[in-house]
């Protein structure tokens, strides 16, 4: 590959007003169709936002403000994409799709949004993360506004509890757990088709994502390797998982694999020789600064979906500033004769400068709407945030020193010397030995985390249960974490993750002299977020729940990593004298995608969670209008009090119990219960057990669930579902 990177085809049009094609080149469609959700995220997310703050997050103000923002996004993110380019060349051809390319990869798309739509679950009951999404949409799809108000039970009491799983209880309210980001996005679907219009957005999002990653695929590989690459990505067990209910990490990976298609849109134009016709060269450069701000704004708007993204999207700073000083020492050197990337460093500014409103957006909806969260993350939140002034401290000092640094460095004319000349072997040495570290892991270390919290207990209890249902040795302290390489071993295969390694070691010895420039900031986020994710994943240890880690940008990165390595090995095969290389990519296409289909195979056509939309249904028709409900058992108040607010629309808390017992003293029961009736409401009591309220009155079933649900594997890829009995009981006190 080229220092520039490639392209995907090209469209014949004249920019004259007397000659226009009637039809694009596929090319122009896989190009256009692969940059289009990252822009409508984008633009949607940034009206979402301001709106919600000031509580007018309704269907008729995001339609304007949404859509009109997506659409003003798409008018300048694509309008450049028409024209014709030239001189970008590899192994001197150009580079371009061919329609059977594009129509592989819409197809793929297509029909994993299909068949994930078809095994969609169904996660309403905030058992885990989809449930607290999912309510959090509806909430906002059905009031548009936060925080959640805790409704009426006559009055204060100190027996009202309206925190749980998910959900914080806050002076001014209740807030949910997470970002905003995805929930503003789930909640069109409710506002289209109910309940059951949500639990299709993470199908479709799904789909977006195998053609958002297809295409930065083919701009940064190869149009070839594009279905291929869309292909394993989408038979991938983590992927089917977080596709099929409302997850936050399919956003995630389309903000960020849209925001690196975009910056290679900008790094091509900016770095081509030539200038297409009836355009000028000051037209291509702002073509290309826009596509620079667009991708920056892209990864800054990862924060707003996913608090991690601060981690993932950490080397766009130090690369933004590396780009502004290079253009800064171009300006400067004698003769004004300009670096390799010196035309490229004028994508510096408005890349950071996307970024920038990306993250102000992210950080605002964190400090405005998810401090609670943010404050019990506070323990790995804080030092990452060090790690981000300390960057960004250091890039705003790098970047203003270079000139000097440079002319420095030009005026001592010293030679190269060892270590310079050895560094690009060095380096590629190095990421051989990261990932051959991280492959003996297991077998030199053992991670443990001793609970000083009162939710580190609950996860070593839930850990401690888990193994036993699994027949382990009994150690609630165990994360499980050394084994986060082999994890990837399952979930794409040994020859991809063995793939990947080769392609990043080539790539980093060409980087280390001077080429491939164009990859850098891929190739950055992809080691980043990889090695600091496997080395600690920071989630609970059981699959495939664990797996939902790898996807915003570890499993697309490898998977593009090993296409880049197969088509490296493919050229080196051709350049030995090989004619018929075919077979040896046949070979590489069936090692990428095998592997991976044969794990997801156990669960890939098993739905889970089935049935809880219909058990929400029943338990609001059940409900009195004027109800105020009380849950008088834990474990039922944290899997539907939130349901019962947003989904039914009646008040729901808690009652307190005392420590060590599950159930909530008598007298405090029967005080709440004559405070609602004071208020002029329906006091209903649920539990999980009818003899739990018994002492109030006559009690009558109204949730019968019998479903499934995702196995808890701790050491072996799932391979199944374990069954899921949730009952609830109803009584309205005499």
């Amino acid at each position: 590959m080229s220092g520039q990177a490639v392209t995907l085809g090209v469209i014949a049009t004249d920019r004259s007003p007397h000659r226009q094609t009637a039809r694009p080149s596929a090319g122009h469609v896989l190009a256009v169709g692969s940059a289009v959700p990252v822009l409508v995220l984008s633009g949607w997310l940034l009206a979402g936002l301001p709106l919600l703050l000031l509580g007018w997050f309704r269907p008729l103000p995001m339609l304007v403000a949404g859509g009109g923002l997506a659409v003003l996004l798409c008018r300048y993110g694509l309008r450049w994409y028409g024209l014709r380019w030239y001189g970008l060349r590899q192994s001197g051809e150009t580079i371009s799709a061919t329609a059977g390319q594009t129509a592989a990869v819409l197809a793929i798309a297509v029909a994993s949004g299909v068949f994930n739509g078809i095994f969609r679950g169904e996660q309403l009951l905030v058992r885990r993360d989809p449930g607290t999404y999912a309510e959090y949409a509806i909430w906002l799809a059905r009031h548009g506004s936060l925080p959640i108000p805790r409704g009426d039970f006559g009055g204060p009491d100190p027996a009202l509890r309206f925190d749980g799983m998910g959900f914080y209880d806050t002076d001014d309210g209740i807030l949910p757990q997470f970002m905003a980001g995805s929930p503003m996005v789930h909640a069109i679907g409710d506002w289209v088709a109910g309940i059951p219009g949500l639990l299709l957005v993470p199908p479709v999002l799904g789909a977006l994502a195998v053609l958002t990653f297809a295409g930065a695929v083919a701009r940064l590989v190869g149009a070839r390797w594009s279905p291929l690459a869309a292909l394993a990505f989408a038979v991938s067990l983590p992927v089917l998982y977080t596709s099929r209910t409302t997850f936050s990490e399919i956003p995630s990976l389309i903000l960020i694999f849209g925001g690196l298609s975009l910056w290679a849109d900008a790094w091509r134009r900016a770095r081509s020789d030539q200038t297409p016709p009836a355009q000028t060269r000051t037209d291509q450069t702002r073509s290309a600064q826009v596509s620079a701000a667009l991708a920056g704004l892209a990864f800054g708007l990862s924060l707003l979906v996913r608090i991690d993204g601060l981690r993932d999207v950490l080397p766009v700073l130090p690369f933004a500033g590396l780009l502004i000083a290079l253009h800064r020492i171009s300006r400067t050197r004698a003769g004004g004769a300009p670096l390799p990337a010196g035309v490229a460093g004028r994508l510096g500014v408005p890349l950071l400068g996307g970024l920038a409103v990306g993250a102000l957006w992210g950080l605002t909806a964190c400090y405005a709407l998810a401090r609670p969260y943010a404050e019990y993350l506070s323990g790995s939140l804080n030092p990452l945030l060090g790690i981000c002034a300390a960057v960004l401290v250091l890039t705003a000092a790098g970047t203003a020193l270079a000139p000097r640094l440079a002319a420095a460095r030009l005026s001592r004319g010293s030679p190269v010397r060892w270590p310079v000349r050895r560094l690009p072997g060095v380096a590629a040495g190095l990421v051989v030995l990261v990932m051959a570290a991280l492959a003996v892991r297991p077998w030199v270390q053992t991670v443990r985390r001793v609970p000083d919290s009162p939710e580190d207990a609950l996860t070593a209890e839930f850990i401690e249960k888990t193994q036993e249902a699994s027949r382990l040795p009994l150690d609630r302290t165990r994360l499980y974490y050394e084994d986060s390489l082999h994890w990837l071993f399952w979930y794409v295969g040994i020859p991809v993750v063995v793939l990947a390694t080769l392609a990043a070691a080539v790539l980093v010895h060409r980087l280390a002299r001077g080429r491939e420039l164009g990859l850098l900031l891929p190739l950055a986020i992809i080691g980043w977020t990889t090695v600091t994710t496997l080395w600690r994943p920071g989630i609970t240890p059981d699959h495939p729940w664990a797996s939902r880690r790898l996807v915003p940008v570890v499993i697309p990165g490898l998977i593009l990593l090993a296409v880049w390595g197969l088509r490296w090995l493919r050229a080196r095969a051709g350049n030995s004298g090989r004619r018929r290389t075919g077979p040896l990519v046949a070979a590489g296409a069936v090692l990428l995608v095998v592997p991976a289909a044969v794990t997801s195979i156990g669960t890939a056509f098993s739905p889970v969670n089935r049935g809880e939309a219909a058990a929400a249904a029943d338990l609001c028709a059940a409900l009195p209008r004027n109800a105020s409900v009380l849950f008088v058992e834990r474990v039922t108040g944290d899997r539907f009090g939130q349901l019962v607010r947003g989904v039914c629309g009646v008040p729901a808390a808690r009652v307190a119990f005392p420590p060590g017992t599950s159930l909530p003293l008598y007298a405090d029961v029967a005080r709440l219960i004559g405070e609602v009736r004071a208020a002029g409401r329906v006091p209903v009591l649920l539990a999980a057990q009818a003899d739990q309220l018994e002492p109030y009155g006559t009690a009558s079933p109204v949730v019968a669930l019998r479903t499934r649900q995702d196995e808890r594997s701790l050491v072996d890829p799932p391979d199944g579902t374990w069954s899921l009995n949730i009952d609830v009981w109803m009584t309205v006190p005499r």
